[in-house]
């Protein structure tokens, strides 16, 4: 009977793990992270809220971290703190080669340094290719202030291709082992001890 137990909670605790694995989709990119419905992207002490769009595949759909598909995108940075209206700014996107040395020979996209007064800084590029890139943020008149967030283009997350591979027959495997277990003593007659 003790063995009985100590399987119930095992395949308890087994069933848990699998479910908080799937259930924890949520994680932070870099500089980006979700905080109360919005994606905010951290820059030194300044923060700044990003959206993207791909008007072309997902509509009027915001994403936040890796870009949906390729084509074209558009990115918004609106400021939070006012003190970022007086401070210039320089965007820059890079192929995510592990290595930043040659940066001016892996930049896909730049958008140089300046003061954005109004508060936004906005810009459309087209990725033709799938992949995985970088941003870099940089903010300050001496660029002291720097986020950089990885992020992928066209590519399922991480999660959805384990799911996809190994999660799904490995659930399968434990329902089928649970049941088989639970079924194989209803058939049998139960043992009562007479004394």
């Amino acid at each position: 009977m003790r063995s009985f137990e100590s399987l119930k909670l095992t395949v308890g605790c087994a069933v848990f793990a699998v479910g908080a694995f799937v259930s924890s989709q949520v994680h932070a990119h870099g500089g980006l992270s979700m905080a109360e419905d919005m994606c905010k992207l951290t820059v030194g002490p300044y923060m700044m809220h990003f959206s993207g769009y791909q008007p072309e595949s997902t509509q009027q759909k915001q994403f936040c971290e890796d870009i949906p598909a390729t084509g074209q995108t558009i990115v918004v940075l609106d400021y939070i703190e006012q003190e970022l209206r007086t401070l210039p700014a320089d965007v820059r996107i890079i192929k995510d080669t592990g290595t930043e040395e040659n940066i001016e020979g892996i930049t896909v996209f730049h958008l140089p340094s300046k003061v954005y007064p109004n508060g936004s800084i906005d810009f459309t590029y087209t990725f033709d290719k799938p992949g995985k890139f970088v941003g870099i943020v940089t903010v300050g008149d001496k660029q002291q202030h720097v986020s950089k967030f990885p992020f992928s283009v066209g590519e399922p997350k991480f999660y959805t291709k384990f799911l996809n591979i190994y999660m799904f027959p490995v659930a399968a495997v434990i329902i089928v082992g649970a049941i088989v277990f639970f079924m194989r003593d209803r058939g049998k007659p139960s043992h009562v001890a007479a004394s």
